[in-house]
């Protein structure tokens, strides 16, 4: 595989890893938590699944934008773990990339990395916060973007 595309796979695990961690275990009431965002963790999250449907997409060659409205939400992380799983799939795929991997990175993947940090955030001044990580110790893998991702190597608070 393109050495380039299989980064672009690490970075989307990333963004699952990350962003498991930032929603599992979150209370029901965090999905309409508003603090100083205009956006709520719901629509925060269901933004994260149109931006990596936006990317497939623009990978299949055919690029449209979506701006759903957030579900329920243990529906919405599914969602996020699932637009996950569907560009990942078609990056492991043997399709041509329609768009360059570095358009796909500085576009889908670094706006996800930006409101993983939003929602991380959140949770902290929700009362819900999550334990830091370092995660370059974090047992990433390529193709691992479900909600069954490795327990945390070194937390700290």
């Amino acid at each position: 595989m393109d050495p380039k595309r299989e980064l672009l796979r690490h970075a989307v695990a990333t963004v699952a890893y990350r962003g498991g961690k930032a929603v599992r275990g979150a209370p029901e009431a965090f999905a309409h938590f508003a603090a100083a965002t205009p956006r709520t963790p719901a629509k925060i999250l269901a933004h994260i699944g149109d931006v990596f449907d936006w990317a497939l997409s623009q990978a299949k060659g055919a690029e449209a934008w979506t701006d759903s409205p957030p579900l329920d939400w243990p529906r919405e992380v599914e969602r996020f773990h699932a637009a996950l799983q569907r560009f990942d799939a078609y990056l492991a795929s043997d399709a041509p990339l329609s768009a360059p991997v570095e358009r796909l990175f500085q576009g889908a993947v670094a706006d996800a990395l930006t409101h993983v940090g939003q929602l991380t955030l959140l949770r902290r001044l929700s009362g819900a916060p999550i334990k830091g990580e370092n995660y370059s110790r974090a047992e990433i893998a390529i193709g691992r973007v479900d909600a069954d991702q490795a327990a945390p190597r070194r937390e700290f608070d």
